[in-house]
């Protein structure tokens, strides 16, 4: 999911922008507006992307799946039964969220062609729903991710039994043979609405 806009660095001292404007130098940008000064875009930008990192850890799907087999349903996809990480049957000790902070990390900021007026065009890189959803894949069908599904919908909720078993992947959630209640999975939004919402916000951030 690139990301670009125009910036003109009116406050960018005129020396440093001519020299700037010469040497075309990406990583030489990046370097000046880091050192210049707190106000400079580079320090925006990393402060916004740790906050996406924070926001991200902060949802209630998110945190639900890191606290493990002993959750409680506080995202609510259950109908407050179980937990998403014995339902959805993560192994016990995983951490399914780390490959999507691992994407999250990676996204960059890059400026290129300095004018010699200080404009500055800059993208935005950061990972896109697909990326995420190819590094969720359900425990039991590789080809499905979960991220996905807790968007669309998972099916086996009445089926699925919150309780301690030898062969449970989690150690805590099997499925029964036979349908043991009437609730249905509650779709929530996750990745997809995630990502548009801090597109939007670096899409601001030369404001």
């Amino acid at each position: 999911m690139n990301i670009k806009f125009s910036v003109n660095a009116k406050n960018l001292d005129k020396q440093l922008k001519q020299s700037l404007s010469k040497r075309n130098n990406s990583d030489d940008l990046k370097k000046k507006l880091e050192s210049e000064t707190k106000e400079k875009i580079f320090k925006k930008f990393e402060k916004l992307k740790k906050e996406m990192i924070k926001d991200f850890t902060n949802h209630p799907v998110t945190k639900e799946i890191l606290s493990g087999a002993s959750a409680s349903n506080i995202s609510g996809t259950l109908g407050g039964y179980g937990n998403l990480f014995t339902f959805i049957g993560f192994e016990s000790g995983q951490n399914p969220i780390a490959p999507i902070i691992e994407l999250l990390q990676k996204t960059q900021i890059t400026f290129f062609k300095i004018s010699p007026r200080g404009t500055s065009k800059i993208r935005v890189e950061m990972p896109d729903k697909e990326e995420i959803f190819n590094v969720t894949p359900l425990p039991w069908a590789a080809g499905i991710s979960w991220a996905q599904r807790i968007e669309v919908g998972l099916s086996g909720l009445g089926q699925y039994m919150n309780k301690n078993s030898p062969y449970s992947r989690s150690g805590k959630g099997i499925q029964s043979k036979n349908k043991v209640r009437g609730s249905r999975f509650s779709n929530t939004p996750y990745v997809s609405s995630f990502l548009n919402k801090w597109n939007k916000k670096f899409l601001n951030l030369h404001k």
